[in-house]
């Protein structure tokens, strides 16, 4: 009997010269005279007999992006995301791509090479690095998680409006750190990014969904002195999943530095108090 079975790889070959080939012990897998570009291939067989190639290239998920790009949506998107001159979203420019189909076409590319994912990453188009997270995301969770960590770390200056930390910052950063030391998130929140200090809140996301709230505490005391509604508004997001753990906890940590809160913050904390309490601890 015949098993059909898949194997991934990353390998060197011409984006045109692609033809079927034995796959020995050794994993060699395809075979060129001309030189490499640097691509991703899904080898499917059956037995050892190579049945086709799916080539990922750059150039193709770009057009893609492309293609489902709406005018006017970008235009309400520029408007939503603050591009507007001193706002946090400066110069940032759209497609006009919605959420569902950016992720559609990303998981499309999930073995898309990280020297292309940087690539995407650096651009000045939201959409292009929105894909880009999600791609990295994918390939974090199939298991490349160390290389994607690290990576992301490095590249956190493209990670620069807050749907952009969102969709990214827990699945890859809190994830990493669920059974790993944490003196990174610290750091983070000291830093003078935005982007970077609400990376360093989100990321506790996976620690609360663990049951772990202390972390999240402790950074949003870092941070209650922050100026940016950005910061004010995770701090609260994030107090108020902690809540959902131990109200207890997130009523003592209230308590302890209400005179230090934020307005905003402490509106996100108490979202899911009975109206009641809500009014009574906004009146202090």
């Amino acid at each position: 009997m015949v098993h059909a079975h898949s194997l991934e790889v990353f390998a060197e070959c011409p984006t045109n010269e692609l033809r079927p080939a034995n796959a020995g012990a050794s994993g060699s897998l395809i075979h060129s005279r001309r030189s490499s570009a640097s691509i991703t291939i899904r080898i499917v067989s059956i037995g050892i007999r190579i049945l086709f190639c799916v080539i990922v290239r750059l150039s193709d998920l770009k057009k893609e992006l492309r293609a489902s790009a709406d005018p006017e949506r970008a235009r309400n998107l520029a408007w939503f995301f603050k591009t507007g001159k001193g706002q946090y979203g400066h110069g940032d420019r759209f497609i006009g791509l919605t959420v569902p189909v950016a992720r559609r076409i990303a998981h499309r590319y999930i073995h898309l090479p990280l020297t292309d994912v940087a690539k995407l990453l650096a651009s000045p188009i939201h959409e292009h690095r929105f894909v880009a997270l999600e791609i990295l995301v994918a390939q974090y969770e199939r298991g490349n998680e160390k290389a994607v960590f690290d990576f992301y770390l490095k590249h956190t200056k493209f990670v620069n409006n807050w749907d952009l930390v969102d969709t990214s910052a827990p699945y890859i950063v809190g994830q990493h750190l669920l059974t790993r030391p944490r003196k990174i998130l610290y750091r983070l929140a000291k830093s003078n990014s935005i982007w970077e200090r609400r990376i360093a809140i989100v990321s506790t996301m996976m620690f609360i969904r663990a049951g772990e709230i202390e972390d999240t505490f402790a950074i949003a005391k870092l941070l209650l002195t922050d100026d940016h509604d950005l910061i004010h508004k995770a701090v609260g997001w994030m107090l108020r999943e902690a809540g959902k753990q131990s109200a207890p906890a997130l009523l003592g940590f209230l308590k302890e530095n209400y005179s230090a809160l934020p307005r905003t913050t402490l509106r996100y904390a108490i979202e899911r108090f009975p109206a009641s309490r809500r009014k009574r601890l906004l009146a202090g």
